[in-house]
């Protein structure tokens, strides 16, 4: 069953009375619909009516091992009733051990220690504060300087929304954040008109060397990047060439590297760190969230090197924290998801279902004119929607989409994430990412009636003045 019946005749009203949902501080839309979900099984989500949809977004790129998981929903049980909270800073706890020592033997070397928060977010605002820490420690004072890539997304904190790319949330919240030295991101689908994609990375390069002349290389702190993207940026995916040429310049100035992997690690991209896929462009440090906590529970961590954190220890310490900071109930979840991760092989199914995926895309592509690319890397895919296919023409300001094409998802029963990024001025991406246990035949079921809704949208589109082509 799907929501087909009541999804696009449904809108919602003014919530009556105090309360309500979360979305009452939303923009007021009368075309936003929200189904009020219930219950969650495998890959598919279930609102009070009874319809199913198939959450072929992860929710927000989080819920890696889908939903009603019996051995994590075991482990919550056994934990709530053990130990839900001990301080970090106060007591040590068996979970944050078992955690810690998992997580990091499974991450390889060169990231032997995590340091655990409550989200992406919070991971990231860790990152930057730690890696200040080390270089005040080490008397690198003036260092104070992150640059990062224009599009990007790296959380939505008044600390880390000025390092990422998107102009909107900027504008709003400047003056009171510091905002990151911008050098573009390297697209594949829009590289520099005229230009190839390597030709394209390489102005890319010439203009973070001109950055780091113009505010002085010992004054920059870290280049902040996301090794495949999220939605800001559709999936893209940075290649070895580009990080390794990057790796090299860091090193030379003594900037250090962080990878934020929210979305992409924890196996998403068929490997444990996407960062592997991009060996001689290794990070200095690596933010992972979303996919680690699984969706059961709020969970962020910072990995680094043994050498730093344990020189920095000798030092000053590394003396910030939060009060979830690796708490025993989100660290024994976040053990029971990654085991089952490892376990059940999850990771090379994110890679080979996941590239099933994207040829079944592909292959949709041939019958729905509005898809212009398809990319990313294992289950992390996205999929840009264009007016035209020949010059790769962005829809209308005035024609958001993603949201047009997340209400028409839900009439074919389909849960799906995509919002519009920088006005649009990148282009707009569907995140086509479902969770990591997803299979082929599923697969084929949410590819159908993703082109479906995507050709709902199209008709939508010229109804409303969009030329497609």
């Amino acid at each position: 069953m799907t929501a087909k019946s009541n999804v696009l005749e449904a809108h919602n009203e003014a919530w009556p009375g105090p309360g309500g949902p979360q979305d009452v501080f939303a923009r007021e839309d009368p075309d936003w619909y929200l189904p009020r979900i219930v219950r969650g099984d495998d890959i598919y989500l279930f609102d009070e009516a009874g319809n199913r949809y198939i959450d072929i977004s992860s929710g927000p790129i989080a819920s890696n091992l889908g939903h009603n998981n019996r051995r994590v929903v075991e482990t919550i049980k056994h934990q709530a009733e053990t130990l839900c909270f001990a301080y970090c800073r106060v007591a040590r706890s068996n979970e944050n051990i078992a955690l810690a020592d998992k997580l990091t033997e499974t991450a390889g070397p060169g990231y032997e220690r995590a340091f655990f928060v409550s989200g992406g977010s919070e991971a990231i605002d860790t990152a930057v504060k730690f890696a200040r820490q080390w270089a005040f420690a080490n008397g690198q004072i003036e260092r104070t300087k992150i640059v990062s890539l224009m599009p990007s997304y790296h959380g939505g904190l008044i600390s880390t929304i000025g390092l990422g790319g998107d102009e909107v949330p900027i504008e709003v919240f400047k003056g009171m954040m510091q905002v990151s030295e911008k050098i573009p991101a390297p697209l594949t689908y829009r590289p520099s008109e005229g230009l190839t994609q390597e030709q394209n990375e390489d102005r890319i390069l010439g203009l973070f060397q001109e950055t780091l002349d113009r505010v002085g290389a010992d004054k920059v702190l870290a280049f902040m990047y996301e090794p495949v993207g999220g939605v800001a940026t559709g999936c893209n995916v940075l290649s070895n060439r580009f990080l390794t040429s990057i790796r090299e310049t860091c090193s030379r100035h003594g900037i250090l590297m962080i990878a934020d992997e929210v979305m992409a690690g924890a196996g998403r991209t068929g490997k444990f760190l996407a960062a592997r896929h991009t060996p001689d462009g290794m990070p200095d440090l690596i933010v992972l969230a979303k996919g680690i906590g699984a969706g059961y529970t709020p969970l962020g961590i910072m990995l680094a090197p043994a050498s730093m954190v344990d020189q920095l220890a000798k030092m000053t310490g590394y003396p910030y924290g939060h009060t979830a900071a690796a708490n025993p109930l989100s660290c024994a979840i976040g053990l029971a998801a990654l085991e089952e991760t490892l376990e059940r092989d999850l990771i090379g199914n994110a890679e080979r279902v996941g590239q099933y995926l994207q040829d079944r895309l592909w292959a949709l592509a041939d019958d729905v004119p509005v898809i212009g690319d398809v990319r990313g890397r294992g289950f992390l895919l996205a999929t840009e929607v264009v007016a035209n296919r020949d010059t790769k023409e962005r829809f209308p300001q005035d024609i958001s989409a993603p949201d047009m094409i997340r209400r028409h998802a839900f009439s074919h029963g389909l849960t799906i994430y995509g919002r519009r990024t920088n006005n649009g001025k990148f282009g707009d991406a569907i995140m086509t990412s479902p969770p990591l246990i997803t299979t082929r035949d599923q697969v084929d079921e949410m590819v159908e009636r993703f082109g479906r809704a995507l050709m709902d949208f199209a008709d939508e589109a010229v109804r409303l003045g969009a030329k497609v082509a």
